[in-house]
Order: structure tokens, then sequence, then C-alpha cells
């Protein structure tokens, strides 16, 4: 890694005045050029975010006062995910991907962020206890201890305990996030304290014609959304919006508590599911961190065979949603999480269950750190009239390839 950042800096000197500015002609991986892949045109501004990077990596994260962390912050469309492929793709040692959720890890992997997966994988493994559910450990052997490079994306969602335990392998972490964006839920946050090392403001051609992208740069922009059709992407008015709509997409979200635990009737209704408390084949969504088991806020879950109920708890066989290879889980939950009433409980009452709730249906403050190919989006911003834009922009851009938002 440090003979790599040193030859952009020896061409980069070559080339410009500028400090560590990157000649991107370079940045080709020797497979690429195998095969004559051609190199993507990057614009002075990503350039300048590259050559930032470059700069960092020269000197060596972690000693002699450079720091073990450099954040790329942009707006969506700004190419954060492919200057790090880019930067990936050029490291001598091996590069990991990983995000807060499962959901993530999957879209970075479509977009060619090859193994991409939870942090949590990337830093615990199970210990062995004679248990059915596996207590996770910080592991000194982890993936993340062979790993030249770690790239995070989504990184606003990572809390404190996480951050630290994966900053404690010392190896060089390169975070993504998205100032536009909501603030991230309580606890969350640990990458996104300071300012970026370098901030991608400038939407490139490319992403201009995605009406995701479009949107979302309207939205930011203080721009009301008009109804109308873009390619695959829609607004709709309510009395316009087709339900069949909301049984086929990847995941609908909306703004308020009360919307979500309707909604989530609703659908449940519409699947045959009448049970108040979950069954089989119900999807879940986990609602606080459990980090010896490997359950994180935001995390969806399906209810792998019927629950059993003890002593008034509920005890349920879990698999995760996101697929990844992730395993299993059982958890006990107090049924006031799907009944209503869990925030009145005091606390001794609650800390030693697990607590999720109905996951067809999310608030996008649930839902930050996450990310569907296709999302129903109902426009509740009127709710938050102080972050109206910052609401709408991060519902939009949970969606990665069709998006209907309804208004």
């Amino acid at each position: 890694m440090a003979a790599f950042a040193s030859g952009l800096a020896a061409r980069s000197a070559k080339r410009s005045p500028t400090p560590h500015l990157i000649d991107t002609n370079i940045l080709r991986h020797p497979k690429e050029a195998a095969i004559n892949v051609p190199m993507p045109v990057f614009t002075p501004h990503q350039d300048a975010a590259l050559s930032a990077v470059a700069g960092w990596l020269k000197d060596k994260p972690g000693s002699r006062g450079t720091p073990q962390l450099f954040r790329l912050f942009g707006y969506a469309g700004t190419g954060k995910t492919t200057l790090a492929k880019h930067v990936a793709a050029t490291a001598d040692g091996e590069v990991k991907f990983a995000a807060f959720t499962g959901k993530a890890a999957l879209v970075m992997r479509a977009k060619g962020c090859y193994g991409a997966s939870t942090i949590h994988s990337l830093i615990y493994r199970a210990r062995e206890s004679g248990e059915e559910t596996p207590n996770f450990e910080l592991w000194d052997d982890a993936p993340a201890s062979k790993a030249a490079l770690i790239v995070i994306d989504e990184c606003s969602m990572v809390d404190a305990e996480l951050g630290r335990d994966l900053m404690s392998f010392g190896v060089p972490v390169l975070v993504l996030g998205d100032p536009a964006q909501l603030p991230p839920i309580a606890g969350a946050g640990f990458f996104t304290d300071a300012e970026p090392d370098a901030m991608l403001t400038e939407v490139h051609r490319q992403a201009r014609d995605d009406p995701i992208v479009r949107l979302s740069m309207q939205v930011r922009a203080g721009e009301r959304l008009e109804p109308g059709e873009y390619g695959a992407t829609s607004v709709v008015r309510r009395d316009a919006f087709d339900p069949q709509r909301a049984l086929e997409t990847d995941q609908i979200l909306v703004g308020r508590n009360a919307t979500r635990r309707a909604y989530n009737t609703r659908m449940r209704q519409r699947r045959g599911l009448d049970d108040p408390l979950p069954l089989a084949g119900d999807k879940l969504v986990c609602l606080r961190n459990n980090r010896r088991k490997g359950l994180f806020n935001g995390g969806l879950w399906v209810v792998a065979e019927r629950p059993t109920v003890r002593r008034q708890i509920l005890k349920l066989r879990l698999r995760p949603d996101e697929g990844a290879g992730a395993k299993g889980v059982k958890v006990s939950v107090r049924p006031e999480c799907f009944t209503g009433g869990i925030e009145q409980l005091e606390w001794p009452q609650r800390k030693k269950y697990d607590e999720f709730d109905f996951g067809y249906v999310l608030t996008v403050h649930k839902a930050q750190g996450s990310q569907w190919d296709d999302v129903v989006l109902f426009d509740e911003s009127f709710v938050f009239p102080d972050s109206r834009e910052r609401w709408l922009y991060t519902g939009i851009t949970r969606a990665a390839k069709r998006l209907t938002v309804v208004v």
C-alpha cells in the first residue's frame, strides 16, 4: 500500500505543483491493463479527492501522526463508491469492503465492491459456548486483521463501540458518507463527528441520467417533487397509488411511527397474517443493538418457524433477511413490542430481552444505513419542518434502482 501511494505521489509531483495530485492513468489495475479495459474519466473534483486519499496512504496511516481514518464524503451521484473501488483496485494488499447493515453490503456488492460484508462479520466471530444462539466476540485473526485497507460505506450508522472495535486492528480505514442525509440515530455517528477529509459536491454527468439521483438533487435544492414518470421511478399522488405496488416493492418507508404501525398491520393483513404477534414468515426489524448476538438496530430478519411463548415472553428463531450467508439467531422478545406499550415499560423490565417490530414498513430514520433495489416512499416530510429536505433526500437515496414517491 505504501509503495502504491508513493508511486502516485511521485507521478503527481511531475504533473502539478498541487500536493499528491493523482495522474488517473496510473489507477488502472494490472488486470484491467491486461484486458485493456478503458479507464473512467475523472473530473478535476474527483481527481483532487483521489489525490487527497493518495497523500494519506503515502503518509502511512496510523503512524507518525497520520490519522488511521480518512473521511471521503459526498452527495448521491458524486462517485464516492467509484473512487473507492479505484483506490482498492490499485492496492498491493487485500482490501475489505463493509457496511453497517447487510442490505447496504448487498448494494455495495452490486456496485462492484467485491466481497462486501457487514462490519460485524469483518471483526467478530461466534464464540463456542455450547449454546444454540452464538455469542460473538472481537477476534484478533478476523478478516479485518489481514486487510491492507478497509472501506466502509454508509458510515453514519456506526456507533462508538463498533467503530472503536474496527479501528483496534490498526488497519487504514476509508469511510464513505453523505452529509445531506439526516443526522444519525442516537448513539451512532462515530465516523461523522468531524469534518470530511475530502468532500465531493459535483454530481457527475452519468449520474444525472439516473432518475433517483435527479430527484435527490431537486430535493437538496429545495424544490418540490412533481408527479410524473421518470423511467422506472415515479412520483404519484396518494389517490393514484396502486396498492399492488406496495406488495411488490422491497421496502416501504414512511415518516411517522403511527403510520408505520398502521401500514405494517395492513401489509400483514394483505399477506393473510392476522395474528397481532409474529408468525412464521413475518418480516421483523431489530430495534436495539445486541452485539453479543450479532443484532444491530435497523437489521431485518424473518421469523423462521412458529414462535413459542414461555412466561408471556416470545421465543423466536430468526433468519437474516439480508442474505450474505449470515447466521440465524434465537431471541426472546416482549409481546408489547408488537402489541404496543413497550415504551411505557421501565428499563429493568426491558433490558434482558431483545426488541423487534414488524419490518414491512420502516421509518426513514430507522432505514438510514441501508439501501434496497426497489423502494416505495410515502412523503411525510411535513412532520419534520426543520429537516424536511434532509428527510426526503435520505428516503429517496435508500433506493438503488427503482423508486416510487407517494406525495
